[in-house]
This record gives C-alpha cells, structure tokens and sequence, in this order.
C-alpha cells in the first residue's frame, strides 16, 4: 500500500504542475522575491553594523585605538648588565611576540605596525642656541628608540641612524634622526648635536644623522604619538604670561635604550599594537568590550603581566570606540524595527492573499474530491506535497541570492527568515484550502459585504487587537522607540497595529456609504451605476485581508518615506545653521574685516544671487536682567520661539553675539534661505539711531532698535539699556525677536543696523545661489589674506560619511520601494480574486445588450469605491501613524551621530507628502488600469467561451 501511494503521489504532482504552470511560477516568484527580502533584511544590518564597527576604528585617532603596554624601567637593584639587557630589542621583540600570541578573540593585531622600545615620558629642556625658539623659550624635547623606523619612513637626507657599537647605560653618544616637520619647525640639520643630561647631570650627545619622512603619517606608527612625526608649539604651564615653546621628538636608533636608563627623563618600555579590525564584525562589540575590560584590570591584565612584567600596564581607549559604537547602533536598531515589522507584516499578508487566492481557485475541485471520499488528511498531504516542491525551491534560491547580495554577515538569520517564508506559504495554503473542506456544502449563500454583520469572535479580536495598538502607541509616545535591554518589538509594532485597527474600522465603515449612495443612484435611468454599486458592496465578506494589506503598504511606505525625508531635513538644517547661507566667508580671525573690493568681487561672480555683509561680534556682555520684563517681543511681529534654538531664561542670557546687518539684504538672506522671516523694517535708522558719517562717535544717549533672540529680550527688558561693544558703545531697545539668525551659531543674539554701528566694516559674508566653488575660493585668495569659505553642500556632505548611517538610510529606501511594490501586488491580487466573476458577469450582460464601452466602465466604476477606500484609508493611517509615533522618534542618531560640532537636537518625524500620495495614487492608477484590461481582454472574447449550460457562476 505504502508503495501504491508514493506511486499515486508523483503523478498528482506532475499533473497540477503541468495543469496550472502559470500560478506555480507566479507563486514562486512571489516566494522567491519575500525570501529574498526577509532573509536580506537581517544580513544588510549585519554589514552595515559590520562595516561601522570597523570604520569607527579605522577613522579613530589611532592615540586612542591603539593597544599600549607599558612598564617602569628595570629596577635599580638589578645588575647593569641584566638592566641593559631587558631594554634592548631582542628582549623587547620576544615580549612583542608574547603579547601578541595573547591577544583574546575577537581581538587581533595589524603586525604590520606593531612598534616597541623605550620612551622618555618626562620631556628634556634642550639648551641648544640654534633651535627655534619662539618667545625665547628653549624647546622640550622628548627620546624613543623605537622598533621599524627603516619600514615606516623613508630618508630624506642623511643617513639613517645606526649603533657602531653595543650601547649601554654608560654610553654617551647616540644616534638619532626627527621628521621633515620637526626639523622645519625647529631648524634642525643633518649633523647637529643636542645634549640629554643624565642623572648625574653628564651630557650624552645625541647627533642627528638624518631627517625622515613618513611612509604613511595617519598610521598608528606614527599617529599613536603625534610627536614622532609633528611637533608641537604649547603654553608653559608654570609661566604667570601665556608663553609658548616647542616640544618634539627625537628618534633613536632602535638599540639605543640602554642609554635613556641613565637619564632623569623617566623612560619607560612600551609595545604599541595597532588593532586589526578587517576581522570584526557588528555582534562581536559585546565581546570585544568585555575583552578590553579585562586587559584593563582583569585576568587579561594578569596575563599581559606574566609576559611584560609585574609593573606592566595596559591602556587603550579602543573600549570608548566600541562602546560609542554600540550607542549609536541601539539608537538605530529600534527605528530599523519599525519598517522590518511593517514590511514583514505586510508581505505575510500579501502571501496569505495568495493562499486565499489559489483556494478560491481550487475550491470546486477540492470540493469534488472531498465529495468522493478523499480525506482531509489527505487532500492537505497533497495540497503541501504540491506546495512544497514550488516554494521550497523558490525559498532556497531567494537566500542564496540574498547571500550573494549581501555579503559579510552571519548566515543563520537570513536561512531563519528564508525559511520562516517558505513554511508561511507551506502551512498557510494547504490549511486554508482544507479547512474550508471540513463540512461539505450543497451550496453557499451569496455573501454580501454590505449585509454581513460581524460575529461576536470578530468583535473581540478587534477590541483586543485596538488595546494593544493603544498600549503600543501610548508606550511609544512616553518614552521613545529605545527600550532597556534592547528593542520593545510591541513598541516598534505600533506602526503595524495603527494600520490593521484602521483596517477593521474601515472595514466595518465601508457598507454605510454604500448603502447611502446605492438608492439614489438606484433611481437613475443607467443601469451601469446601480451595477457598479451592487457589484462593490457584494464582494466576499473576509475582504478586510485585502485592505489590510494595502493600508499596511501603504502605511509602512509612508512611515519609511518621512524617515528619509526628516533625515534629508534635518542635515539641510544642521548644514544651514552651521554655515548660515549657501556660502559664507569670513576671516582667520573673529576681528578680522572684508574689504570692499573682495565684496564687490565676489557679488559679481557667476552664481551668486544675494550678498549680505554683517558684522558680527561675539560674547558680548549683557546688562543685568530687567526686572519685571520677562517677555520683550516689541509689539509680536516676527516673535516666535523654536525648538533647539533661541529658547532659554534670561538669567542664561549674560553674554550674546552682536549682530550688525543691513535690513533689507539680510532680510532676502533669510527668505532665501527658508528662515524665519526677518522683520527688516523695524531697524530702520532713522531719528537717534540714524547713519552716523564715517568716523564719528556715537553720544552715550544713542538708542538702536535691535532684534534679539528670546532669552537675550528676556534680559533686556522693552526699555533702552546701555552696552559696551568693540563696534561702539550704545543703548539698545528690543523691538522684536526671532528663534534664529544665519550669521551665528549661538542661540543668544542681539541684531542691530550695520549703518548705525561705530565699526560697520563687515567680518562675513553670506551668499545665496550656486556658485562655483572653486571660483569663489580663487577670488577670496585672490585678495591677498587668508579667508574662511564654506560651502553649505560641503557641510552637507559631511552627514553621510558612516557607514552605519548609510545602511540604515538604505534599509529605509528599500522599505519604502519594497512597501509601494507590495500595495500594488494586494491590489491585483485582489482583483484577480474576483475576475472570473467579472468576465461571467460581463459575458451575460453582453447577451443582455451591454455595449464593449459600457463594460468598461462597469468594471471601472465597480473597482473605484474599493480603490478610493484603500487610498483614502492608506493617507489618513499613513499620516495618523506619524503623527501619533513622531514625538516618541529621534532621527538624530541617523541624520547627525557620529559628526562633529553638529546640532544634536531632537530631530522629530514628519510626514512626507510624497511618500503618501505616490503609493496611494498608484493603488488608484492600477486598480483602475486592471479593470480597464480586463473589460478588453473580456470583450476579445465570446460569450460562448464563459456561458456554458449547467455553469453555475
């Protein structure tokens, strides 16, 4: 018997197959594309977390990344000898080797810059006459005789510095060399001597041999002390005057220690190991801090001291690195959730439209096997053997070119996700199919959306359903997407549950209005739209999975198109409040002024559609606070307050930037630039606060209207007060504030006339337009000092530099395509649904007279109401869920993390017009479009084809 069954298996197999290639292959597309998608979510994450992890480390200062063990020179009460001997390179090499071998996984070293010897850590006063001395201060200069000069430098001149013979602790002559930039800095030369004094104040000669230069400048060999290759002009500490003088290193030969042991200069054995991060990747941050933290004071620390010595220790702030790292990938991971549970929920529901489409199909012939005797056991056998060879297939070739998409990441989650695809379509079509086989039916009755009414399990499953949706979004809103302990998946679902409540709701709304619009247009003479309605509201009474999947799509593709967009606007602002304009010039110096002729000049370059001069002086001191005027907004206009700028208590207010502008131009500045508007009007200079002719001074009484910030206007009060500027020293009287200003980043101001000012020579200019900037850089040099320019797509660019950030921007465009792409897939697919229905019904109505013109638009008219609702209902979820989730995102993290000096205020969602309309429109567009073929493709054929005697359709 068993024999028997396999034998009947594999042709029912091969029949349905060769029976229905059509829907088999559209299946396994279907399945091969989600299982591409699920199974390259979690290995995308994995490489960008992979690939920020290393950049991070790559891109640090390697000062901090680098592992550094060091210890104490040997001790006093060991032999000369044995002293001399643990200093030198073979001992130093052989302790190298040990340290590295010890290394624990996930860390490994780049051998290739591995460095050790001895250093001085207590500078020593050179007293040569012919070095610079800049404020007649002698330089400080420390000595490393350090391992791999020869592979890490090339020689300049000279000759590189060698030991002629053995060097002990009583040698008194060495050999050494200093980079390009040090000998430049302090006129060293070939064949200069300088002198360390030792302990008992005896000279050992130091004679530079030769000047090197850097093979590589930004590697840890020479980066992990700066001073090896760049010197360095510091204030001395001790003088009571801000005094400065040169420090600087001298590089020995590499088995000169021993003669540092005799000097006061504290030398110390160190072994730097630069780490490797090509092997790293994302989910090794936990270990690797746990790692690190125990070289530091640990068992690992132990162990590096059995090598080194009981003295040793180890230092790094590669631990810092990584736990930034990690900071910045929590921030993340939660937003990241957000659009995998959408999509994810949106594709499973599309997978199980299919099932439902595919049984519907298969219905009547299920229904004739079941009616001669096959068992339910075995129809679902069948249905999963038939399944399984389609998808599992489909599922497998989806990972692997998920694999080859993506490399570098672990394996098991995406084989998890292919895999959990798969088994979704496995399990979900067979049982669908069976169950509705469970109890044999002569005939169904007419199932009629408008009519059917709810059952009471319906009703508790959506209020359940609601709870949950509320306690998620509630949650969310009080405390962020981030949870302890990792990511709230309910949380990071709210998305998902605002989106099938509004499904429910939308389904047990939609009846009403078709009821109201169904009498009247019952009393028309056309029969075309009576049809329409009749035909719209009959549809099955289970159709909320179709509308669920299209307001998921379209929810989750609007939610994923505001996070590009508020990413987008929140670098622009941040580029904007960091360089004020499309480009700003202003000198080396704070004081420094622009002369005309470099204006005049830069106006007239091609590009430039405004320029507004302003003078700007910062920390200037403001009067005490005005008693009883907390709030100064001269008469309204132009008052306004902003988050992350402006606000603050006058009491914080006790310094701000002066701000001279010329009204009109600066007040186009900041139309141009999509500022708040600048009401340039009320610093007119007129009366006492009119022109002054050039060089004149300003009377004590002279009183400017000003425009400030809302803490400075807090301060000031609505009456005249005196201050003391560098411009000239005045009263002014608020007339007016604005939460920002282009010309300066602080958030405390005080704009006054430029006209009216002492001092009106302008220290930045602000320019509008596109200019070319290699032009505008010509022409600024052009004038003969050295100015600033920046370019606000410069500042721009430099938010996009991570890795990380990148990834996630990525994840988020394919979220919003991938949601577009499955809207429109749940509206053909339930169309498709309910076509052979729609050809029946066309071929009777064509019997009856109905015209190929009138077919269409029957067919149009009866797909409008259910795509207007999908559309409809997709705009109003897409923007309630960012309106009721934006206050609990910061898209800091993925707009501005990781960027220096950038503004690190809340960056909250907002909701991005085109992310809503695009996808809702295009659920219109082929709904109707789909209607339109299939009326055409309806009319090609005879009613002869789909009218047959004994059909029941």
């Amino acid at each position: 018997m068993r024999h028997n069954d396999r034998a009947a298996s594999a042709p029912w197999i091969r029949t349905r197959l060769r029976t229905a290639p059509g829907a088999a292959t559209a299946l396994a597309v279907l399945v091969l594309v989600t299982a591409f998608l699920a199974a390259a979510f979690p290995r995308a994450v994995d490489a960008y977390e992979t690939k920020g992890l290393r950049h991070d480390i790559l891109t640090a200062d390697a000062g901090r990344s680098t592992l550094e063990v060091a210890r104490p020179q040997p001790g006093l009460d060991l032999p000369q000898a044995q002293q001399d001997a643990e200093v030198r390179s073979p001992e130093l090499a052989r302790i190298g080797a040990g340290l590295l071998k010890a290394l624990p996984a996930p860390l490994r070293a780049d051998t290739s810059s591995v460095a050790y010897g001895v250093r001085t850590t207590k500078p020593a006063v050179a007293t040569e006459p012919w070095l610079a001395r800049p404020e007649a201060v002698p330089p400080q200069l420390t000595y490393v005789a350090q391992s791999g000069l020869k592979e890490h430098a090339t020689l300049a001149s000279g000759a590189w510095p060698t030991t002629p013979q053995e060097v002990t602790s009583d040698t008194r002559e060495v050999q050494g060399a200093v980079t390009e930039e040090t000998a430049a800095e302090l006129k060293v030369k070939v064949g200069a001597t300088i002198a360390l004094l030792t302990a008992a104040q005896k000279p050992i000669t130091v004679k530079i041999t030769g000047i090197v230069a850097p093979r590589d400048p930004r590697g840890s060999y020479w980066s992990a002390d700066p001073l090896l290759r760049t010197p360095s002009l510091i204030t001395d500490p001790t003088s009571p005057f801000p005094v400065h003088y040169w420090t600087g290193t001298v590089l020995l030969a590499e088995d000169s220690g021993p003669a540092l042991l005799s000097t006061a200069a504290e030398p110390v054995l160190f072994w730097r190991i630069p780490p490797d991060p090509a092997g790293l990747t994302g989910p090794d941050d936990a270990r690797l801090t746990s790692v690190i933290a125990s070289l530091e004071s640990g068992p690992g620390l132990l162990k590096v001291r059995e090598i080194a010595g009981d003295t040793a220790v180890f230092a790094t702030g590669l631990g810092h690195i990584v736990e930034a790292n990690a900071r910045m990938r929590d921030a993340i991971s939660p937003v990241i959730a957000v659009a995998a549970l959408g999509i994810g929920s949106v594709a499973a529901v599309v997978l199980l439209m299919t099932g439902a489409l595919i049984a519907g199909r298969r219905k009547a012939e299920l229904a004739l096997m079941r009616s001669r005797g096959g068992s339910l056991r075995g129809i679902g056998g069948r249905l999963l053997a038939e399944t399984a060879v389609t998808v599992l297939p489909a599922s497998a070739l989806g990972l692997l070119l998920a694999t080859l998409a993506v490399g570098e990441a672990r394996w098991w989650p995406g084989a998890l996700a292919a895999a959990g695809v798969g088994l979704l379509v496995c399990v979900a079509l067979p049982l669908r199919t069976t169950l509705q086989q469970i109890r044999p039916t002569l005939g169904a009755a007419r199932e009629d959306m408008v009519s059917a009414r709810p059952s009471r399990r319906r009703t508790v499953a959506e209020l359940t359903l609601l709870v949950l949706a509320v306690g998620a979004v509630t949650a969310l809103r009080r405390r962020g997407t981030a949870a302890e302990g990792g990511t709230d998946l309910l949380v990071s679902a709210a998305p998902v549950l605002v989106a099938l409540i509004a499904a429910l709701v939308l389904v047990r709304l939609y009846p009403l209005p078709l009821r109201l619009a169904t009498r009247p247009v019952a009393r028309l003479r056309g029969a075309i739209g009576f049809l329409s309605l009749a035909r719209a509201g009959r549809s099955s009474a289970g159709g909320a999975l179709p509308l669920l999947a299209l307001l998921l799509a379209l929810a989750t593709a609007a939610f994923g198109g505001s996070v590009i967009a508020g990413i987008g606007d929140a670098r622009d602002d941040a580029a904007l409040a960091s360089v004020g304009a499309d480009a700003r010039i202003s000198g080396a110096s704070e004081r420094a002024t622009l002369p005309d002729e470099l204006v005049r000049t830069v106006r007239d370059l091609d590009g430039v559609t405004g320029v507004a001069p302003v003078r700007v002086e910062y920390s200037v001191n403001m009067p005490e606070a005005a008693a009883g005027d907390g709030d100064a907004d001269g008469g309204g206009a132009g008052t306004g307050t902003s988050t992350g700028s402006g606000s603050g208590s006058a009491d914080d207010a006790k310094a701000a930037a002066l701000v001279g502008v010329d009204p009109a131009s600066y007040a186009e500045l900041a139309r141009a630039t999509g500022l708040p508007a600048f009401p340039a009007a009320r610093l007119k200079a007129t009366g006492s606060s009119a022109p002054l002719p050039e060089g004149a001074k300003a009377g004590p009484d002279r009183v400017l209207p000003a425009i400030a910030s809302p803490a400075v206007a807090a301060r000031l009060g609505k009456e005249p007060r005196a201050i003391e500027t560098l411009s000239g020293d005045f009263e002014v009287q608020v007339v007016g504030t604005v939460p920002r200003v282009a010309s300066v980043s602080p958030t405390d101001f005080l704009v006054v006339n430029s006209a009216a000012l002492e001092q009106k020579a302008p220290t930045t200019l602000l320019l509008t337009g596109a200019p070319d900037p290699g032009k505008l850089r010509a022409a600024v040099e052009g004038s003969g000092k050295e100015y600033a320019v920046q370019l606000r797509s410069e500042e721009r660019a430099r938010y996009v530099n991570t890795p990380m950030q990148a990834g996630a921007e990525r994840i988020y465009l394919a979220a919003v395509a991938a949601g577009a792409g499955y809207a429109l897939l749940a509206v053909l697919l339930s169309l498709l649904q309910t076509a052979p229905e729609r050809r029946t019904l066309l071929a009777r109505l064509r019997t009856m007279g109905l015209t190929t013109g009138q077919g269409r638009k029957l067919l149009a008219f009866e797909a409008t109401p259910q795509a207007l609702l999908a559309a409809g209902g997709g705009l109003f979820t897409g923007w309630a869920t960012i309106a009721l989730l934006s206050p609990g995102i910061d898209l800091v993290p993925l707009a501005l993390a990781g960027v220096a000096g950038s503004d690190t205020s809340p960056v909250l969602l907002r909701t991005d017009l085109w992310s809503l309309a695009l996808p809702a429109a295009g659920v219109v567009a082929l709904a109707a479009a789909v209607a339109g073929v299939q009326a055409w493709w309806a009319s090609r054929r005879g009613s002869i084809t789909e009218l047959r005697a004994g059909d029941s359709r």
